[in-house]
């Protein structure tokens, strides 16, 4: 069972944090009384026991605390979680908004030690729900609201080729994201042959895929819609890194599905 094993805090940056009973955290601040807190996506810090562990290996006299973390974690692979993904913790919500972090400036802990586990393995988060965090507390994994959108034409329960080969690329990467811990619910809407021109369209969020992957559309002609339509007909395509994609891959799905659980910003694919 994952469960917190500390919650630590401390009133100035750059020093070690002391573990407490318990902490109060708030939304758009973080931890009450952390010299972290503050209205950024680094609210509240994470580390694992078994990464406090590898160091003790070494030879370190640490414990909890002794990395600046706010919560100390067991039983939970903190690195193999995605942005994005939520944690349930007592009656508060977490959002993970980094992995790890770049060290600017070596710690007594690496020159002691040669490594320091808080840039590879620590986590970062952001308050959702307010509420209190105490030591004992279990973890659980959160859904992550997630609604993507697929527009295709159907006839008599029919769609064409590439669009079918979309569709099921988008529930190979749903089921991917789903073992993750990152819960997608598809919405299929099907299109007569007056929204044709429609077909084949993926939206995250209510965002076409293009615009958050800063790519073009275009049409191409399309044999299987040909033959259901029975004249020539063309369909949607994505034109995205200098290639034209007829159906859409599982990379190119993947990454608009990443930029809505990051909360950035389109740019190039």
């Amino acid at each position: 069972m994952a469960e917190v094993v500390a919650v630590c805090i401390s009133e100035n940056k750059g020093e070690r944090k002391k573990p407490v009973d318990q902490v109060e955290l708030r939304v758009d601040h973080g931890i009450v009384g952390d010299a972290h807190a503050g209205d950024w996506h680094r609210q509240v810090s994470l580390l694992a026991q078994e990464s406090i562990d590898k160091m003790r290996a070494l030879g370190l006299d640490v414990t909890t605390g002794d990395f600046a973390e706010n919560l100390t974690t067991s039983g939970i692979e903190l690195v193999s979680l995605l942005i994005g993904s939520r944690l349930q913790i007592g009656e508060t919500l977490l959002e993970v908004t980094q992995i790890g972090k770049e060290c600017h400036t070596r710690c007594a802990i690496f020159h002691q030690a040669g490594d320091c586990v808080m840039p590879k393995e620590g986590i970062f988060a952001k308050v959702i729900t307010p509420g209190i965090i105490r030591p004992g507390d279990r973890i659980e994994r959160a859904a992550v609201p997630v609604v993507i959108e697929w527009r295709h034409y159907d006839k008599a329960g029919a769609t064409c080729d590439r669009c079918g080969d979309t569709g099921a690329n988008l529930k190979q990467v749903i089921a991917e994201y789903a073992a993750q811990g990152v819960v997608i619910e598809l919405q299929e809407t099907l299109l007569d042959q007056d929204r044709i021109s429609e077909s084949n369209l993926i939206l995250i969020n209510g965002i076409p895929l293009e615009n958050l992957l800063a790519a073009t559309t275009g049409a191409s002609d399309c044999p299987s819609c040909s033959c259901l339509t029975g004249s020539i007909t063309s369909c949607r395509t994505v034109q995205c890194g200098g290639e034209v994609f007829e159906e859409l891959t599982p990379e190119l799905l993947k990454r608009g599905i990443d930029r809505v659980l990051h909360q950035g910003h389109p740019g190039c694919c």
